[in-house]
């Protein structure tokens, strides 16, 4: 099982080119879901678990792998689905996200899957705002495509963990309050919950924000105020995007930007999930400004500020 993953290293160089790899796993027998293979640390047979009384009815308990404790959540049980049964059969993906280390139990874990973003679609508006996908794409199973269901792993750890957006005493600059109220930040992001995240920290600032689900909206939101005329520093304070997104990753999206003289200067934040050290040598690639992790109000509100600062010097 853990081959699966031995050449993770060398897949780094798929992203900034608008490519992504999915593991593919199973929580039913005829369904197949995936993440990214950035998110995955490891994946190992279901171990024994011990119990968290009080825990979340989504978390079926801890793991101890290699003397480390990684909860494990029920992923079936948390996208709605009735929970695993046949432990014996199930297996664990650990991962990280935001941060911090966690695991999903599912069933069968399938094989890795190399796309490209414009491979990877949003869920249809059909599937309503309550669904736990990100995106959705096909795939050849044995000469007929098969759908993938994206899984918002975000909106799953929402669920089971509160995110404070209260800022820390000191954050907020009190001189720099009057020069947020008004501005306009456009932010790209696939999952609703990060985009929720953000616009309930920046908007009781005063900050308006301007949304999109993909790079590609992004980038096309940009180019018609540069064809209509506009200064697209005039129209938003920055841009933060998410890495990964349908159809247009944040790295092409900033690729994009930057190699169009109209907007070549706007002020790029990305935020995102994925492993910081790996993010920070693709922001210096690519050339974003700033690079943060979800999710961190202070730091978001410290990134805007420090945008301001710029701007009024």
């Amino acid at each position: 099982m853990a081959k699966v993953l031995d050449s993770v290293d060398q897949r780094t160089k798929l992203v900034g080119e608008n490519r992504l790899e999915l593991l593919l796993f199973r929580i039913n027998a005829t369904q197949l879901f995936a993440i990214n293979v950035f998110k995955v640390k490891e994946v190992v047979k279901l171990p024994s678990l011990n119990s968290m009384p009080g825990s979340h009815s989504n978390i079926s308990g801890v793991a101890n792998i290699r003397g480390t404790s990684i909860p494990v959540i029920d992923l079936r049980s948390a996208i709605g689905f009735r929970p695993i049964t046949g432990e014996h059969e199930a297996n664990m993906i650990i991962t990280e996200y935001n941060r911090s280390v966690q695991a999903f139990k599912v069933g069968k874990v399938e094989h890795i899957v190399n796309m490209t973003w414009s491979d990877i679609l949003p869920p249809p508006k059909s599937a309503g705002n309550h669904n736990y996908l990100t995106a959705i794409t096909h795939i050849e199973v044995d000469g007929n495509k098969q759908l993938v269901s994206i899984i918002d792993v975000e909106k799953v750890l929402a669920e089971i963990i509160r995110y404070d957006i209260t800022l820390s005493e000191g954050v907020l600059d009190e001189k720099l309050v009057h020069e947020m109220m008004g501005r306009k930040i456009l932010i790209a992001d696939d999952s609703s919950t990060a985009r929720k995240q953000i616009k309930e920290t920046l908007e009781p600032l005063g900050i308006e924000i301007l949304e999109v689900s993909d790079g590609l909206q992004a980038l096309r939101t940009l180019q018609k105020w540069c064809d209509e005329g506009k200064s697209v520093q005039d129209e938003i304070l920055m841009l933060i995007t998410d890495a990964e997104m349908p159809e247009m990753d944040g790295y092409k999206l900033t690729h994009e930007i930057r190699n169009d003289k109209r907007m070549s200067d706007l002020y790029i934040t990305l935020n995102t999930s994925l492993s910081g050290n790996f993010n920070h040598a693709m922001v210096e690639k690519v050339g974003c400004d700033r690079f943060i992790s979800k999710f961190q109000p202070d730091v978001l509100v410290d990134v805007v500020q420090q945008r301001l600062r710029e701007l009024i010097v």
